[in-house]
């Protein structure tokens, strides 16, 4: 099976309106740049976006929330982008909280084919509201339905053409959960390699989980906020 595909308008050429995406990165670090890009020009609307942060204003899903392409978001931490919140104080934008480590737990679920899972995290407050909660061993744990999306697009360093893919320092966040809970998973990766380049130990999402791959290009590689030390 073919894997490669040549580009990022290429890869994502097929996603509909109304897909769900579940999209790779922690904040800026390790975000699909391509491939947002691709999804800006193809104009494609009305998407659900699951991802853990929804960009800044000018950059990373924030495109795409600028040409008001989502209509809904699941995510953990939005606090970087203004129109964000206008958006949802506006209606336009429908949005889903949910604690960090609950989404990666409910990515990871949905790949591993578990529907749902008890966790503590959330107990007696709003992300609570309308789900079961249920005691074990004298500790209250609510049920989390876990995510799947239609298509997952990460963001990797190195991958070779089967698909294995490694991630770099902080763009491991998220990226894997993210590769193993789509129906179809495209990954553009700085660095495309021939087979049997990658240290089967190094590998940390084999590529049995992905279906598309392309050699990205044109990094911003951009920081949310630069912090620098007086003295």
């Amino acid at each position: 099976m073919k894997k490669t595909v040549s580009d990022a308008k290429d890869a994502v050429k097929d996603i509909p309106d109304g897909a769900v995406l579940a999209l790779g990165g922690f904040g800026l670090c390790g975000i699909p740049e391509n491939c947002i890009g691709a999804l800006v020009e193809k104009g494609v609307k009305n998407l659900t976006c699951i991802s853990n942060n929804a960009g800044v204003d000018d950059f990373g899903i924030g495109l795409l929330l600028q040409r008001r392409q989502v209509k809904k978001m699941i995510s953990s931490y939005v606090g970087e982008n203004k129109l964000f919140e206008s958006l949802v104080l506006s209606g336009e934008l429908q949005v889903e909280l949910t604690p960090q480590g609950t989404l990666a737990e409910k990515l990871r679920a949905g790949g591993a084919g578990i529907p749902a899972f008890f966790t503590p995290t959330g107990v007696g407050t709003i992300v609570a509201d309308g789900k079961e909660v249920r005691d074990f061993d004298g500790r209250k744990y609510v049920l989390e339905r876990s995510l799947k999306a239609d298509f997952s697009i990460v963001k990797a360093w190195k991958g070779d053409s089967m698909g294995n893919l490694v991630f770099r320092k902080t763009a491991r966040n998220f990226n894997p959960v993210v590769a193993v809970a789509g129906k179809i998973t495209i990954a553009e990766v700085e660095e495309l390699v021939p087979v049997g380049s990658i240290d089967p130990d190094q590998v940390h999402v084999p590529g049995i989980y992905v279906q598309r791959i392309f050699q990205g290009k044109n990094y911003q590689k951009r920081i949310e906020k630069r912090m620098l030390r007086n003295g």
